[in-house]
């Protein structure tokens, strides 16, 4: 897995992660990276700093808070925009994929050898930063 800081065309940063830079390539080529903040396709990586600890423990705490706010507001995007379907989300993609059944947007859990298989398939998907509301229940 490999961690990029990507940007849109409006110039709202995020961070992603994907299985390889090959990965990144053949989905943005797709269309499927979309900015977290308005949905823009026209995404690229954005120069990246390595990570470094903070001294002052302010900093670290607003980083902290930012990263929370950011992944909240993503939650609550996935869960108003996306249907939750558990455990059957890798054969919910594929299927959609394939064109038996139709395209809408599904959010659910997967297992590692069933997410790379979907990847290596080039069907677009991506791992959330958050555990589903239902999977914590």
């Amino acid at each position: 897995m490999i961690r990029y800081s990507l940007q849109c065309c409006q110039g709202h940063v995020f961070e992603s992660w994907f299985q390889s830079a090959s990965a990144f390539d053949s989905l943005t080529l797709a269309g499927h990276v979309t900015c977290s903040v308005c949905g823009e396709t026209d995404v690229s990586k954005a120069l990246m700093a390595p990570t470094v600890c903070h001294v002052s423990e302010g900093v670290e705490t607003k980083t902290q808070d930012k990263q929370a706010e950011a992944i909240a507001k993503m939650r609550q995007e996935v869960e108003k925009n996306a249907t939750y379907v558990g455990g059957e989300f890798a054969k919910k993609a594929r299927d959609m994929h394939e064109g038996l059944s139709s395209e809408t947007s599904i959010y659910g859990e997967a297992n590692l050898a069933d997410a790379r298989a979907l990847i290596e398939d080039g069907i677009p998907v991506m791992p959330l930063p958050f555990k589903p509301k239902q999977k914590l229940q």
